[in-house]
């Protein structure tokens, strides 16, 4: 957003934006059902002759992910192990879109609360993006949570998460470790990127928490 002679102006009109389209489908079937996602398989007609394609691929209910920042402008990370990459790897506090109809804000409140026992009292989307666009429709949305405070209660936690390492991390050296690629988790890197550049515009940038959410197809707004 940019002064203009009558007023603001918003230049994200000029950005690159992507193009949300629902294509007709002419067959979806299921090709494995697992315990959290499954894998589609779709077949549709692409392109100016309509030629019929295929496409697999994984089926993600969505996950919200929570850059907590404090007043020393620390961030709030979590080192837990994941099976698919062999290692235990510094994140932020992050969960699946897995309870029927739960707005992504009271997810992300609630992912906070588990995982951290923590509550804020500031909320704002910080960043939204596709992990896997290619092969998934895993949609996340990272959260910026601010005026901290310890929950009421602590939540008991098991298998992976029992024995999580909690660390506070300043922003800026939160930023040296992902451009010195020794972390790779994504909601990480997004999330303190996106941090670091809303600071430098005084948190501008910054969306209502309840913004609506163009990347999740259940959380778009109504056609018309």
């Amino acid at each position: 957003m940019t002064a203009g002679v009558g007023g603001p102006v918003d230049r994200t009109a000029d950005l690159p934006a992507d193009e949300y389209v629902d294509l007709p489908v002419l067959d979806r079937e299921t090709v494995f059902e697992g315990r959290i996602w499954d894998v589609r398989r779709d077949r549709l007609e692409y392109g100016r002759d309509a030629v019929p394609i295929v496409r697999e691929y994984v089926a993600h209910p969505g996950a919200v992910a929570i850059l907590a920042l404090d007043d020393a402008d620390r961030v709030l990370l979590i080192k837990q192990y994941r099976q698919p990459v062999r290692a235990r790897d510094w994140e932020i506090p992050a969960g699946l879109l897995d309870v029927a109809h739960e707005p992504p804000l009271e997810a992300a409140k609630r992912e906070l609360a588990e995982e951290a026992d923590l509550v804020a009292s500031d909320w704002a989307v910080l960043a939204d993006y596709f992990t896997t666009p290619g092969g998934s429709d895993e949609a996340i949305r990272v959260f910026l949570a601010r005026g901290l405070a310890a929950a009421p209660q602590a939540h008991a936690r098991e298998d992976e998460e029992a024995d999580m390492e909690l660390r506070w991390v300043a922003l800026d050296d939160c930023v040296d470790a992902v451009l010195a690629r020794q972390v790779g988790n994504p909601s990480l890197t997004v999330g303190v990127l996106a941090a670091v550049a809303a600071r430098a515009r005084a948190w501008s940038t910054l969306a209502p928490a309840d913004a609506p959410w163009l990347a999740h197809p259940n959380h778009r707004p109504a056609a018309g």
